[in-house]
C-alpha cells in the first residue's frame, strides 16, 4: 500500500485535485480532517495503515509537510523508515554520513548555549551555521569574518524566538545547530524516488538564484527547459551513488545540493518523504512541464523526460516567495498589496497568500517568464518589499 499522509500547514488545490481524482490511500488524522474535503478522499484509519505497513513495510509513504514526522516515528517504528528519516532530517547526521563520500568537508556540531562562546576564529572562514534540523532559510547565516559573527549571533537568536512555535521540533530544532564550510557553485533542488528496485528517478528541479554570495533567503527558485538538460544525467547518476549508500526503495525526497565548476556534486542536504515544503516545487514542476509528479510517485512510472522536454519553450518558470525582508515586524505591517505585486509580473501563474504574523511570509507567487524578460524576476529577487506594505499607523 503506497501511502499520502496530509499535514499542517499547508495543502495545495493541486494536491487536493490529484487524491481527489486518483483515490490515493491517505492516512485519516486531525490534519487531513481539517485540510481536506470531507467527501471524495480515500481515507484509512490509522490502525490499518500500521497493519498494511507491517505487511508490507516497504510501501511508499510520501508526506505533504515534515510535521508528520513523529507521527512515522511513533508508529512505524516496526520499519526502517523512521531510521532512515533521521539519518536525513538531522543535518549532523547527514554530514556523518557524507563523510565517507566526502572527507574533506568540514562540519561541527554545537548547541545554542555554545553560541555565546564559541571561537569562530578557530574555524574555517567562511562559513554557513543553521539549526541542525530545519526548514527553509529559517536560521541559516554565512559567517565571512568574525569580526561579523557577534551580530550574526544576535540575529540567530532574534530569528529562533519569532520561528520557534512555528514548527514542531521534529521540522526546527532551535537548540541545536551545524557549522559546515561554504560549499561553493550553483544550488539546485531536485524532486525525486528511489522505486522498487532502488533506481532514482528525478521528478523535478529548480534552480535556487540568490542575490548575492552574503544572500540565505529562498526568495527565488527557476526551472526551464535548459535546467533539466544541463543536469539531469549527473543528478540521476549522484542519487544512484546516495541510494546505495542508504540501501534507498519506495522512498520520495527532496535534495539540494550545490554544482561547482568543475561539475561536482556536494549535497547540501535531503528532505525525506517530500517534494519542496508548502506544496511548491511538484506544483512548479505541473505547470513547467505538463505532468503530475505525486500520480508518477504514487503509480510508480517514470517521466519521459525526452519526450516533455522536446516540446517545451524557452521560458522560464518561477517561484518566488515572499518572504518578509522588509525590516519590519509582520505585527507591524497592516496590509500587503498583492494587486501591484501581481502588475509587476508578466505572466503570472497563481498567487497563494500566507499569515505573515504566524509563518513569516507573505506567500508564494509562481510565474512565466521568457527568457528575454528575465528581468522581472531579478527585480523580485533584489525587493525588500516596502513597495507592497502599510504599516500600521
Amino acid at each position: 500500500m503506497n501511502l499520502i499522509i496530509i499535514d499542517k500547514p499547508y495543502v495545495s488545490d493541486f494536491l487536493k485535485n490529484t487524491l481527489e481524482t486518483f483515490q490515493f490511500p491517505v492516512l485519516h488524522n486531525e490534519a487531513s480532517k481539517e485540510l481536506l474535503p470531507i467527501n471524495g478522499i480515500n481515507f484509512i484509519q490509522a490502525n490499518e495503515v500500521v497493519q498494511q505497513m507491517k505487511s508490507n513495510p516497504d510501501s511508499m509513504v510520501y508526506t505533504s509537510s515534515e510535521n508528520s514526522v513523529g507521527w512515522i516515528a511513533e508508529n512505524l517504528g516496526f520499519s526502517t523508515l523512521p531510521e532512515k528519516v533521521s539519518i536525513f532530517k538531522d543535518k549532523v547526521k547527514f554530514r556523518e554520513l557524507l563523510s565517507k563520500m566526502y572527507p574533506d568537508i568540514f562540519f561541527k556540531a554545537v548547541s545554542l548555549d555554545e553560541l555565546e562562546n564559541l571561537d569562530v576564529d578557530a574555524l574555517p572562514m567562511p562559513f554557513i551555521i543553521k539549526p541542525s534540523v530545519g526548514f527553509f532559510s529559517l536560521g541559516v547565516f554565512r559567517v565571512s569574518d568574525s569580526k561579523n559573527w557577534p551580530g550574526v549571533r544576535n540575529k540567530i537568536r532574534k530569528e529562533i524566538d519569532i520561528v520557534k512555535d512555528t514548527y514542531p521540533r521534529e521540522v526546527v530544532d532551535t537548540e541545536k545547530f551545524i557549522i559546515e564550510e561554504i560549499i561553493e557553485g550553483d544550488e539546485y533542488t531536485i524532486d525525486a524516488y528511489f522505486d522498487s528496485e532502488g533506481n532514482p528517478v528525478v521528478l523535478g528541479m529548480m534552480k535556487h538564484i540568490f542575490a548575492s554570495a552574503e544572500d540565505m533567503s529562498d526568495r527565488l527558485y527557476i526551472t526551464s527547459k535548459q535546467v533539466i538538460l544541463d543536469n539531469l544525467q549527473s543528478f540521476t547518476n549522484f542519487l544512484e551513488e546516495l541510494g546505495k549508500l542508504v540501501n534507498l526503495k519506495n522512498f520520495p525526497l527532496h535534495m539540494e545540493v550545490r554544482v561547482n565548476q568543475e561539475g561536482n556534486i556536494v549535497p547540501i542536504e535531503v528532505n525525506p518523504l517530500r517534494f519542496g515544503g508548502w506544496c511548491t516545487s511538484a506544483e512548479l514542476t505541473h505547470y513547467a512541464y505538463g505532468f503530475n509528479p505525486y500520480q508518477l510517485l504514487m503509480e510508480n512510472k517514470y517521466p519521459d523526460w525526452q519526450h516533455i522536454l522536446s516540446t517545451c519553450t524557452e521560458d522560464v518558470f518561477s517561484i518566488i516567495i515572499l518572504n518578509n525582508n522588509t525590516g519590519y515586524d509582520a505585527n507591524e505591517i497592516e496590509s500587503f498589496d498583492y494587486d501591484k505585486l501581481l502588475a509587476q509580473i508578466e505572466r503570472p501563474l497563481e498567487l497563494r497568500k500566507v499569515d505573515a504574523r504566524q509563518f513569516h511570509i507573505y506567500g508564494f507567487l509562481y510565474s512565466r517568464t521568457r527568457l528575454d524578460n528575465f528581468g522581472e524576476l531579478e527585480r523580485m529577487l533584489y525587493s525588500d518589499l516596502n513597495a507592497f506594505i502599510k504599516l500600521l499607523p
